[in-house]
């Protein structure tokens, strides 16, 4: 049954009960002492059913829009991945190719349907195969991204030297989910020259630096990129009916623009105070190193918002606000002795626009988690996940 066909029948139930209870009530030869409790509580809690399935119908609504707006986002993510300038990987942990867009697939001289289920290494010469094994062994104990130039064999046709930047994905056990691979072509001079760069060092030297106090709105350019140096920025769009949904946490080494979505609307607040550096369209279209430092932290972006997609089409109030909670504690939290403490608060009313339902909904869940001992605030009134968060089903 859907949600439209049980409010009509709520409905009709309710204005028949009520027809009945008037009809009783008047009646001259029945006493109004002598109505049975049993009928004045069933038309009482007719009323109930029918407030709640109005309130399921908005919530639905609500939550509909809201997965429209994810998806496009998403799309748009997507397509920035899809048609970014340099090449992009998605493997497994033993390098068998998952994903490919269109550059990696020209880069390799074959369709991406093709590159897909083949190992990488089968692109890399054979006297060389055994020191990337090393190299990438040493990058699942560090886990930081790790920088190699090779040389790739085409599908059919030349070799070339690449420039690779691997980067690993774990998931919240530490078991590593997929590795990224960045690719592009490099010449002699650039492979001189990249000795130099550093690739967090390298987005925000000779650029200002802007600073935003915590809940300031930050201007928004479509002919800019912003990077966070330092801080936490929420990212968020309006419904027609007013009400803010949020879209997105931009951290420390993250980037955000009007220009990476499709939103009419898009609003961008410091959650924290903020250091930002501006980086113009122009530069990333005329500089190759630009651009391959950038595509990762797009991609970051595209990631966030599949997570929120996940959430959103969660059935489930409940657990959209516990995967919420989790996804909150992998992306802003820090570590305690009880538990994990997130770094910036959030208002019930933001939580509740990330899970598509009503503040006092919020409210009401979130004083039960603390009742069970399962979160709880410091003296700052920043919220504390328990450990015994994790083992909730």
């Amino acid at each position: 049954m859907n949600i439209e066909l049980f409010i009509q029948r709520a409905e009709a139930l309710h204005k028949q009960l009520a027809d009945l209870y008037q009809t009783a009530s008047v009646l001259p030869w029945i006493p109004p002492d002598l109505l049975p409790q049993a009928f004045k509580e069933l038309y009482s809690n007719s009323k109930l059913v029918q407030m709640a399935a109005e309130e399921l119908y908005h919530q639905n609504e609500e939550l509909i829009q809201t997965r429209s707006l994810l998806e496009a986002e998403r799309q748009h993510y997507h397509d920035l991945f899809e048609f970014a300038p340099d090449g992009y990987l998605v493997t497994n942990a033993e390098g068998i190719i998952q994903e490919a867009n269109l550059t990696a697939a020209n880069l390799f001289n074959a369709p991406k349907h093709i590159l897909v289920d083949r190992s990488i290494i089968n692109f890399i010469r054979l006297e060389e195969r055994e020191s990337f094994r090393c190299e990438l062994n040493q990058l699942f104990q560090t886990d930081k991204a790790k920088k190699l130039i090779v040389r790739l064999h085409q599908f059919h046709g030349e070799s070339f030297d690449a420039l690779l930047t691997i980067s690993v994905v774990r998931s919240q056990n530490g078991k590593i989910k997929s590795l990224h691979w960045l690719l592009s072509h490099i010449n002699e001079n650039q492979q001189q020259n990249l000795g130099l760069v550093n690739h967090e060092n390298y987005l925000s030297q000779n650029r200002s630096v802007y600073v935003y106090a915590k809940g300031e709105n930050i201007p928004l350019n479509p002919l800019v990129i912003w990077y966070v140096r330092q801080g936490l920025v929420k990212l968020s769009t309006f419904c027609e009916t007013g009400e803010e949904v949020l879209m997105g946490l931009v951290k420390t080494h993250m980037v955000f623009g009007s220009s990476m979505t499709s939103l009419p609307i898009y609003q961008a607040t410091a959650l924290s105070e903020v250091e930002l550096v501006s980086i113009n369209f122009a530069e990333i279209a005329v500089s190759q190193m630009l651009s391959h430092n950038l595509l990762p932290k797009i991609n970051q972006q595209l990631q966030q918002k599949e997570s929120f997609l996940v959430i959103a089409g969660r059935r489930k109030v409940e657990d959209r606000l516990y995967h919420l909670l989790q996804f909150l504690k992998q992306e802003i939290g820090e570590p305690i002795g009880e538990g994990t403490r997130l770094s910036v608060r959030f208002t019930h009313e933001d939580i509740a626009s990330a899970c598509c339902t009503t503040r006092v909904t919020i409210t009401r869940l979130m004083g039960k988690l603390q009742q069970q001992g399962l979160i709880s605030f410091d003296s700052k009134k920043h919220m504390i996940i328990n450990k015994r968060l994790e083992d909730r089903a």
